[in-house]
């Protein structure tokens, strides 16, 4: 029995993902990692909170001093500052985060009280004040030697608050997947240049750079169009394997005259790993290791392909050269309002613009070479072979 289209897919980027290894790693200052990947885990170096502090303003006192007259203001405890010794029938003033006291028992809230000079009084009664009011406890957040953060978390800027309060000023991270983009064809001119009916402004390239820009633990260092022809692209591919960590192309990768990619990955001393996959748009995608261990892959040449490939394929292809493991943002799904009645026994995925309300809307498409229907989109559905109707579809957005 033959397995499901998508156990194919997952087992075909399975091959060449085990073969791929990180890329090396670096230590950085502690100020320069944000958008990196950590190479080891964040273990705590402390407690947290390091003492016990407070959790609002007000006064630190003893439970038992809580009756009577009122209380002396011997000090004030702030944050940052030492603690202060807390005596019988004496009270501190403390701020939100000052140290509190051994010898203290509760904080009672500022708004509690009344102050008198350099005397404070208690305005609630000992049954509405319990042991450790108010009181954040030395560790309840975690202890010394705890994993705050995995390996192969993205220090994204939440992450950072962690890097910075419990981290050491050099930091163990990945390198940045150095990523290099050849668009194939002899019909490409540069983008914004004028073009004759025959020839196509080459949006692949920036589309994949721009794409690629949003993810900070990689490093898009060339981007540039390569003609139909073999020595060519030899030559071409051979240059940027040389510094990269990643080589995307797009176009000459099916089975045409033309199509030289495949032969220039061999010729390279690369291995392909997979070649076409049961999906459209983007069937003759293809991956491939190179004679040092850089990813190779292989897009189709059409707009639309080209996009979802890269988002769908070529990414998680890439994490694994780039050390992601802690990933960011998973596909939800969604529901069509408009649903069509196409079959294919290919895994298909459609264009969607989504609404206000989280459902998505089918963009009527022409293609993958509709650049039109690509512009409007806000990512694409993930239809199994075989199905249709209103979902609810795996979504992926751009």
């Amino acid at each position: 029995m033959s397995l499901p289209l998508i156990d194919q897919i997952t087992t075909s980027l399975s091959r060449l993902i085990d073969v791929l290894d990180p890329v090396a790693i670096e230590s950085v200052p502690i100020n320069d990692c944000a958008g990196q990947v950590l190479a080891e885990p964040l273990l705590a170096d402390r407690d947290s909170p390091p003492m016990d502090v407070s959790a609002m303003d007000g006064f630190a006192i003893r439970l038992a001093d809580v009756q009577g007259e009122p209380l002396k203001i011997i000090g004030t405890a702030a944050a940052g500052s030492s603690p202060i010794e807390l005596h019988p029938r004496t009270a501190i003033r403390i701020f939100t985060g000052g140290p509190v006291p051994s010898a203290a028992e509760a904080v009672v809230r500022s708004e509690d009280t009344d102050i008198q000079s350099d005397h404070v009084s208690i305005r609630v009664q000992p049954t509405e004040l319990r042991f450790g009011q108010n009181i954040r406890r030395r560790g309840e957040n975690t202890r010394t030697g705890h994993e705050l953060l995995g390996k192969g978390t993205l220090l994204s800027a939440v992450a950072m608050s962690a890097v910075a309060t419990f981290g050491a000023s050099q930091v163990s991270v990945y390198s940045r997947v150095r990523v290099s983009i050849l668009n194939t064809g002899d019909e490409l001119v540069p983008p914004g240049q004028p073009a004759e009916p025959w020839q196509i402004r080459d949006s692949n390239g920036l589309v994949l750079e721009t794409m690629l820009r949003k993810e900070t633990w990689i490093e898009v260092i060339n981007r540039q169009s390569v003609g139909d022809q073999l020595p060519t692209l030899v030559s071409a591919l051979n240059a940027q394997l040389a510094v990269s960590d990643t080589v995307l192309l797009t176009g000459g990768v099916s089975m045409g005259d033309y199509d030289y990619v495949p032969e220039a990955i061999l010729q390279c001393g690369g291995r392909i790993v997979f070649h076409k996959l049961p999906i459209r748009p983007g069937r003759p995608i293809l991956g491939a290791i190179g004679p040092k261990g850089q990813l190779i892959v292989g897009l189709p040449g059409n707009p639309v392909s080209v996009a979802i490939t890269a988002h769908r394929y070529a990414m998680a292809l890439m994490k694994k050269r780039g050390g992601v493991t802690q990933e960011r943002h998973l596909p939800f799904t969604i529901e069509i309002k408009n649903p069509d009645a196409k079959l294919l026994d290919l895994i298909r995925y459609r264009l969607v613009k989504l609404d206000n309300h989280g459902q998505g809307e089918l963009i009527d498409s022409r293609g993958s070479g509709d650049l039109v229907s690509l512009a409007l989109s806000d990512g694409f559905i993930e239809v199994p072979a075989g199905q249709h109707g209103a979902g609810p579809w795996k979504y992926y957005s751009w």
